[in-house]
């Protein structure tokens, strides 16, 4: 039983839905591990075509051990089918949180955190610091106050802004959300 990978249903599998999946990686090792079982028996079989028997007694050992081979290379594919069964929960469930993961990250926000980006966004402000940050220290007290009082009146042009944009941004959550319905393909465990 010589299978490609190449041409294997692995292989396909691996490549467009499994890129970087724990599951898919440990179900290509225990692929590799059962087809080289399966290659040791199988070379096991055909050193038996070479060994010379003169009796009865030898002719009973050799077909012995070649069905000894047999049930070798059945046993590690039935173990590799069992495998292969809790791989397929395993996969399921690891690509089911990669999507609730990327679902969570496009869910809807409320019109407060979209001001707060926008607001965030056009500032500059990041998380871990950035030039803002650096600015706002070597601004003297004064300067900085001004600037507040500016940005609160600047908030009331922005919460206008953002109200004008509130349907865009809501229009464009519906298309995310039926892109990410197009996305999910079902997958027949049966076949």
């Amino acid at each position: 039983m010589n299978i490609s990978m190449a041409n294997s249903p692995l292989s396909v599998l691996t490549q467009h839905y499994g890129k970087g999946l724990k599951s898919t990686e440990e179900k290509v090792e225990r692929f590799q591990k059962t087809q080289s079982q399966i290659d040791f028996y199988e070379g096991k079989k055909a050193d038996l075509k070479n060994m010379h028997c003169g009796t009865l007694e030898e002719i009973a050992q050799k077909l012995e051990l070649f069905n000894n081979y047999n049930d070798q290379i059945a046993a590690v594919k039935k173990q590799f089918n069992n495998e292969q069964m809790m791989h397929c929960m395993d996969e399921a469930q690891e690509l089911g949180e990669k999507i609730a993961e990327a679902a969570e990250k496009l869910e809807p926000k409320t019109a407060e955190e979209r001001r707060e980006e926008l607001v965030k966004e056009a500032l500059g402000i990041e998380d871990e610091g950035g030039i803002l940050d650096e600015l706002l220290e070597e601004m003297p007290e004064e300067a900085l106050q001004e600037t507040l009082e500016e940005m609160l009146t600047d908030d009331k042009v922005l919460k206008e802004a953002l109200d004008e944009e509130m349907p865009e941004i809501v229009e464009q959550e519906k298309i995310t959300q039926m892109y990410l319905e197009q996305q999910y393909i079902p997958v027949d465990i049966k076949a």
